[in-house]
């Protein structure tokens, strides 16, 4: 029996912590407004413990990122946090709220994100794939919730907000609300609905990844949570993830030939979902926002919901000469930030993300760190086409449900933090090529696992030593 290396161990040590990590992703609102309200407020950063382990088991196990991307990070929000001393509202600051302040604006914008490299050099396909599995499964009983509270009066227990239920949630219209499932707000469901989306057409469109009864089942659950969700973006998020298809249709087209096998699947769905009650209620409620949002602004899905991602960076970025060189302050942007500073959760700079982060960083640190992420997506998006064209479907899917967040994601909130630290770590991780451990040569996606037959015998690989082929060597181009 072989013992594993301290350096092992870690690594194992890691794997177990981000999955406590995703655990609490998905009942940190529920803990905030069910179970524990009363500390509502600390549990909003229960999952910091879990990042800095993770931190400190990467630095034993010797996967601790040190990229260009992530030095690069550290060094913007080293920066960032600096630049409160040029802040025209540093005289009037007091140093104890001051010091909270830009230590939780640290911590938003630059301690969760290097957790997505971590996850790239722990995780291969096979651990993906579990996640993936959860997720399906756990689409079934979030939807259940997300109808229960669609049909439950807005003050009743279940539709309670964080802490003490002061306030309601957000309204979708006939006296309904849109509902959070286990999240403090309706934009967790939004986030993990297109991610159950990814999973779904990725199990659809690949053989013998997971069984026809959980991809039936979740594609169910998955159409409900849109229904009941009366969220655009809901719907807008779900389409983004669909639409990748078309793209891997294009650059892999041995999926068309399994495409029968995603219609029956959605027949089926479609079939069942038809007879719920709730079906022509939350039907009508999603039609009405629609309608009312193209009567007042001429908005349609693609102009109205994508638009609007592009319409907050340009605001920001048309906004810029009214914010100081050097910003207001790390932090001072944030609901946390306007509750230290004046007692309640308030934005006092902007709603926007763009916006935010040019009012507290400035024009030199804020742009900075907007162009890390607008390099960081595109890296990330160019790496998970690579995949695809080797003919790998998972990263494009998963990258299509998170390169929003890390892009345009309003990291203060901190549902939106963890998934976009979350998902785009999966996507990263997901795009490692897999190659046999006996041969060297690369797996095909398509194969679910069997091994590539090698070219010549084994014996002439330990001869002449394995073989290198054409796709092996475009890998790593890739890479």
């Amino acid at each position: 029996m072989s013992i594993e290396s301290p350096e092992e161990q870690a690594k194992q040590r890691i794997r177990q912590l981000i999955w406590a990590y995703f655990w609490l992703l998905l009942i940190e609102g529920a803990l905030r407004k069910w179970v524990m309200p009363r500390f509502s407020n600390p549990l909003l950063v229960i999952r910091d413990p879990v990042m800095l382990a993770i931190y400190y088991y990467s630095i034993r196990a010797h996967v601790f990122p040190k990229n260009v991307w992530v030095v690069a990070l550290w060094f913007i929000g080293i920066c960032s946090a600096l630049a409160i001393f040029l802040s025209p509202l540093f005289p009037y600051l007091p140093w104890k709220e001051m010091a909270e302040v830009v230590a939780y604006g640290f911590r938003t914008d630059f301690m969760h994100l290097p957790i997505i490299f971590v996850m790239a050099s722990v995780f291969d396909h096979e651990d993906i794939k579990k996640f993936g599995w959860w997720i399906l499964v756990l689409m079934v009983p979030m939807s259940l919730i997300m109808a229960a509270q669609f049909k439950a009066s807005p003050d009743s227990f279940i539709n309670r907000t964080v802490g003490l239920g002061e306030g309601e949630q957000l309204t979708a219209g006939g006296g309904k609300i849109r509902p959070p499932g286990t999240f403090s707000f309706i934009s967790g469901p939004v986030f993990y609905i297109s991610v159950a989306a990814a999973f779904v057409l990725y199990g659809a469109l690949t053989r013998a990844v997971y069984k026809n009864w959980l991809l039936i089942v979740s594609g169910v659950a998955l159409v409900v949570g849109v229904i009941v969700s009366g969220s655009r973006a809901c719907v807008a998020s779900v389409l983004v993830v669909i639409s990748t298809i078309a793209v891997a249709f294009v650059f892999r087209r041995q999926a068309v030939n399994r495409f029968g096998r995603t219609l029956v699947i959605v027949a089926i769905g479609a079939l069942i979902i038809s007879r719920l009650p709730i079906f022509k209620e939350g039907t009508q409620i999603l039609s009405d926002r629609f309608t009312e949002s193209a009567a007042a602004a001429d908005t349609t899905i693609t102009k109205g919901m994508i638009g609007r991602v592009f319409e907050d960076m340009t605001q920001g970025l048309s906004h810029i000469d009214k914010f100081p060189l050097f910003g207001f302050g790390l932090g001072i942007g944030t609901n946390v930030g306007a509750r230290v500073l004046v007692g309640r959760p308030a934005f006092l700079l902007a709603e926007s993300e763009w916006s935010r982060v040019l009012g507290e960083n400035g024009a030199i640190f804020g742009l900075a760190f907007l162009l890390w992420r607008t390099l960081f997506t595109w890296r990330l998006g160019r790496l998970s086409f690579s995949a695809l064209r080797r003919g790998d479907l998972l990263p494009i899917l998963i990258f299509s449900s998170g390169f929003i967040l890390l892009l345009n994601g309003q990291l203060g909130q901190s549902t939106t933090l963890g998934f976009a630290t979350f998902l785009n770590g999966l996507c990263l991780a997901a795009i490692r090529p897999r190659v046999d451990s006996d041969t060297g040569a690369l797996l095909e996606p398509d194969q679910s696992g069997t091994k590539t037959l090698p070219r010549r015998s084994t014996y002439a690989n330990r001869l002449h030593g394995p073989e290198v082929g054409i796709e092996h060597n475009n890998c790593s181009a890739d890479r």
